[in-house]
């Protein structure tokens, strides 16, 4: 799978996993340059607390593109360690 977003490859990996038919990418596949932490938070009742990351390629942010679970809950742990995007960042 690969996440692409403003013409560049975000994240690549074959070793996603799909939840609400999200694919969560292992956090070593994103290019950690595109990335930065952002303080927006939301709570899932079944995941626990999403932490979310903006987007930067080419001089253009997208706020918010990206999430992750610092901390899932047990129904989710296999997203442990794993990041989804949203908002306009293609996966395929």
């Amino acid at each position: 799978m690969r996440a692409t977003w403003n013409g560049e490859t975000i994240a690549h990996s074959d070793d996603t996993v799909v939840v609400e038919g999200n694919h969560y990418f292992p956090r070593d596949s994103i290019v950690s340059a595109y990335f930065t932490e952002s303080d927006t938070q939301s709570e899932c009742p079944w995941k626990g607390t999403a932490h979310y990351l903006t987007v930067e390629v080419n001089g253009q942010r997208n706020v918010d593109a990206a999430w992750y679970y610092p901390a899932p809950k047990e129904a989710a742990k296999q997203i442990a360690g794993r990041v989804a995007f949203w908002r306009g960042v293609k996966v395929e």
